[in-house]
């Protein structure tokens, strides 16, 4: 079982912290990305599980094995590097049975184990071709087909698909989520994009500074976020953040933005909020969750409101529009024809079912 665990794991470069004491558990067949801006230490943990970087304390275990003091061939692991990494003398084929040769596997037992890696890729065709003859994606399929080839326990994914254009990152995307499917073992990805993360993941890693923000699914993450950076790092485009204060009127909780606006908290949500009674706080909403006004019945949940804009964004599938509330940038996301590219004005309807409420004393998202 290819399980990977992370025992309170440090890492330090020159008397600098920069992963703390991470502990983390990984079970066999999981995909779990780890996702974080620069320099949260998502790339060094990767290195650390690898063996390419030494733990300054703590320990690692791979399929229930303690690998702290064993080399990175020893591991059972194969790693996918942001750059490919491909000799550029050798030929596809040559470059994904490379490792096996060193290892003395037979010739038959190459052929074989190349030519199963190459059809789950799609690239067969070109086992005779040299890396300066393939495109981006190519190559990156022929990384991965390299890793395939050994069979290891866990692969390893540092940020593979960062050189490759959008559209191109979203059919690697594709093709990285099929090989999860077809070549069942633990795969471990780094990203600093949310969309792969969301993408890909059975169960993501919010890193920051060293640290773990929040651990969960991807929809986990998206609806339930426990601090102000994993709701503003998830979903994109990213949560609105307004500052209000909480007040009751007519004893229902209301979310005051300006002396003229204010939005009713919904009663199944108000308990944890009486606490924060005249308290400054921070209202998080997701683009998404403001849309153009449309008819509903009078509710606590969808509350019209209207507001000057200043600009209007056509997507195709949807327009984003930005206005302000108390000097602060808010976006909305409306239907495609609900917004007029010269609008100075429109009505909105926010769903204040899907609020989330943030401490700014702490950062914490108030439950």
């Amino acid at each position: 079982m290819a399980q990977v665990d992370l025992k309170n794991v440090y890492k330090t470069f020159d008397k600098t912290p920069v992963v703390h004491g991470i502990n983390l558990s990984i079970a066999h067949n999981e995909f779990l990305v780890l996702v974080g801006p620069s320099g949260c230490g998502k790339s060094t943990t990767l290195r650390m599980i690898a063996g390419l970087e030494r733990v300054t304390s703590g320990e690692i275990f791979i399929g229930g094995r303690l690998v702290n003091d064993l080399p990175p061939k020893a591991r059972d692991i194969a790693m996918v590097f942001q750059n490919y990494a491909l000799y550029p003398h050798m030929t596809v084929y040559e470059n994904m049975s490379f490792g096996l040769k060193l290892r003395k596997f037979s010739k038959e037992e190459i052929r074989k184990r190349v030519e199963e890696s190459a059809d789950i890729l799609n690239i067969r065709e070109l086992l005779d071709r040299r890396p300066k003859q393939l495109s981006g994606g190519q190559r990156q399929r022929v990384a991965m087909g390299r890793a395939i080839v050994r069979h290891p326990q866990v692969f390893l994914f540092d940020e593979p698909l960062s050189n490759l254009d959008a559209k191109l990152r979203v059919q690697m995307r594709t093709e990285i989520k099929k090989l999860h499917q077809k070549v069942a073992t633990t795969i471990i990805y780094v990203t600093h994009d949310q969309v792969e993360a969301m993408t890909l993941a059975d169960r993501t890693v919010v890193m920051r500074d060293g640290y773990i923000e929040q651990i969960g699914t991807p929809q986990e993450l998206y609806e339930t976020p426990e601090t102000r950076f994993v709701a503003g790092f998830i979903g994109s485009p990213a949560m609105n953040f307004i500052p209000c204060r909480m007040i009751e009127n007519g004893g229902n909780l209301m979310v005051q933005l300006t002396e003229a606006l204010r939005f009713p908290v919904p009663a199944g949500l108000a308990k944890p909020y009486r606490d924060f009674l005249g308290k400054e706080l921070l209202l998080g909403i997701r683009p998404e969750h403001i849309t153009e006004q449309r008819p509903h019945e009078e509710n606590e949940e969808l509350v019209d409101f209207e507001a000057d804009v200043e600009v209007v964004e056509p997507m195709g599938n949807d327009t984003m529009v930005n206005f302000t509330i108390a000097g602060v940038e808010v976006w909305a996301r409306m239907e495609p024809h609900a917004a007029p590219p010269n609008a100075k004005s429109l009505g909105f309807m926010v769903n204040m079912n899907q609020m989330h409420l943030i401490d700014p004393s702490t950062d914490k998202v108030i439950r």
